[in-house]
């Protein structure tokens, strides 16, 4: 029976036997599935980068005040990205505050975002969620190309084989799978 893992973030959970071999390699896109493998596309977008809550709080002007995201919920394109502290918030919101009728609807992302800039936040003491004690972010900082030319490599190459275990890339590695 296969364990659920996370990879890079807390949040997104993933099948460990469709994204590894039995020898512990990333398995070639074409073998996971077409969700499986966005996620992990959009994973190396987000990885390293800003929380969604400090972000409207300290804005683009600001960013470097911005703690790095731990955790992602929502589907790709449409995710809340949250750091430690502001997880919390969120989880409060989901489960609290109505959160969970967004579920898997274009609206999530920003209906979170509007709920955090009307003032939303989790009271004092909210326990949020226990996670287990492995931390998927227990990774080498990864060396991830710039968003916007990532998402044009993706338009104009064959998609590249991606080391999960370090988040780097093979840019020499073709998998030969269809996006």
């Amino acid at each position: 029976m296969s364990e659920k893992i996370s990879i890079g973030l807390r949040g997104w959970r993933f099948d460990e036997d469709e994204v590894f071999t039995e020898d512990d390699e990333v398995r070639p896109f074409d073998e996971m599935s077409d969700d499986t493998r966005r996620r992990l596309v959009r994973l190396t977008v987000i990885f390293g980068g800003p929380c969604d809550a400090c972000w409207l709080i300290h804005g683009d002007e600001n960013i470097e005040q911005c703690n790095e995201a731990a955790a992602v919920y929502g589907e790709p394109l449409n995710e809340a990205v949250l750091c430690d502290e502001h997880e919390l918030d969120f989880l409060y919101w989901f489960r609290e505050e109505g959160g969970v009728e967004y579920a898997e609807t274009e609206a999530f992302e920003d209906a979170f975002h509007e709920w955090f800039l009307d003032g939303g936040r989790a009271p004092e003491g909210y326990a949020g969620m226990e996670h287990v004690d492995t931390d998927p972010r227990d990774l080498p900082k990864p060396n991830l190309p710039d968003p916007e030319e990532f998402a044009d490599q993706q338009e104009t190459e064959e998609e590249k084989r991606i080391d999960l275990r370090n988040m780097e890339f093979d840019r020499d590695y073709p998998t030969g799978g269809d996006t």
